[in-house]
């Protein structure tokens, strides 16, 4: 970028500004999807941490790595999109690139290990039974220095970040390795180590898995131990795996045919405006686990419902307007405990005193003072009357 005029150029969109506005739209949405629905997983598995399984840790880093993504490209995208330009300059667009390529290869190659683990304790159960949590985290840190490798790499020369070809964001430069032969072969090991590879691994994997479980379903059964009672859970678990990473990659196909049809063709011919419509896909992968594990997985949202009806009852117990509703309650409870109290003849309930409910509010709480009453014999026959009611000297003789 040898001038002003020359960085402008090279961060001036390149795509229609109604195409830009689109894209700003479709991000924020995005955007706001992936916030809400992995911090929510993140919520319930933070609540349910004690009894995570170990391939719970995976859907759990998967999550980590989408809202990373979240949080460092949209704000950057979004505004850059509805400007019709990146606004950034060239150190934040190096730094966002490195960002979409070290937690977007964490997604993918987390997906890996996550497919390896389902198909070691499914078809393997032996050596599947021996692998616990501290095993996952292991394999959880291990993902996340593969993907680093290849992220730091364009900024250590092996390889290069530029402007995207639509102009309003960052990434990889795909027209290098027409010129540079360090580029070329970061673009190559790019898609051997970090796309085929790992697309043959989950392919193989979940086919195993199918095969061993129509062979043997006696090998499901096993590929647990019989005290955690976990083998439909863990079963439930390699279903999701597989729609999880059949979505990823639907998401990021698209982007990866564009950007080696840049790489090793004519990067002249690739139109802009198919890698801004890649990008847009590789971007929604951020809120496919939410929604797959928060919607399909019974435990995850029996935990969020539970977690939903705690804090709506917070928050109802803190508004006003639930006061004189429960004020009524406790009144009517109060009422209720006075009907049962011993009852003199004339029907009257019985109180010494206050109640001692009304310590607070006396207000609230009003009792009959109870009043005795006497029978007076008349003839044959007798009436009822209270003692207030009879004379003083007839009083005297009652009491």
């Amino acid at each position: 970028m040898g001038n002003a005029s020359d960085t402008s150029a090279v961060f001036a969109s390149t795509i229609s500004k109604e195409h830009d506005i689109l894209m700003g739209s479709l991000y924020s949405i995005f955007c706001v999807l992936s916030l809400m629905g992995n911090c929510i997983l993140l919520l319930v598995a933070y609540h349910k941490r004690s009894t995570l399984k170990p391939a719970e840790f995976f859907i759990i880093n998967l999550s980590i790595s989408d809202l990373g993504m979240t949080l460092s490209l949209f704000p950057l995208a979004i505004p850059s999109a509805f400007s019709h330009r990146w606004l950034f300059g060239e150190i934040t667009c190096q730094l966002y690139a490195m960002c979409g390529v070290l937690f977007g290869l964490c997604s993918l190659t987390n997906l890996t290990a996550l497919s390896l683990v389902c198909c070691l304790k499914v078809c393997f159960p032996n050596h599947g039974n021996k692998f616990s949590s501290s095993h996952a985290r292991l394999l959880v840190a291990g993902v996340w220095c593969y993907a680093s490798v290849f992220a730091v790499g364009p900024l250590a020369q092996w390889g290069h970040y530029s402007s995207e070809p639509y102009g309003t964001a960052c990434c990889i430069d795909w027209h290098a390795p027409n010129h540079e032969l360090s580029a070329l072969s970061y673009i190559v090991c790019l898609f051997v180590f970090c796309y085929a590879l790992p697309c043959a691994i989950i392919f193989l994997s979940y086919t195993f898995i199918l095969l061993t479980v129509r062979g043997s379903r006696q090998a499901v059964q096993q590929h647990v131990s019989p005290q955690t009672k976990t083998t439909n859970a863990h079963t439930l678990i390699v279903k999701l795996s597989v729609a999880v990473c059949i979505g990823f990659l639907v998401a990021w196909s698209p982007y990866a045919a564009v950007a080696m049809w840049a790489a090793f063709g004519d990067a002249t011919l690739v139109p802009p405006a198919a890698f801004a419509v890649a990008a847009v896909f590789a971007k929604s992968s951020t809120i496919y686990n939410p929604m797959v594990y928060l919607l399909c997985k019974p435990n995850f949202r029996e935990c969020l419902y539970r977690d939903t009806s705690m804090l709506r009852q917070r928050i109802y117990r803190g508004s006003p307007q639930s006061e004189p509703k429960e004020r009524f309650g406790s009144t009517s409870q109060r009422n209720k405990d006075i009907s049962i109290s011993t009852r003199f003849s004339n029907g009257q309930q019985e109180s010494y005193g206050a109640c001692l409910h009304c310590t607070d509010n006396a207000a609230l709480c009003h009792v009959t003072t109870p009043q005795r009453t006497a029978c007076i014999l008349t003839g044959s026959t007798y009436r009822e009357v209270t003692v207030s009611q009879l004379s003083t000297k007839s009083q005297a003789n009652v009491l």
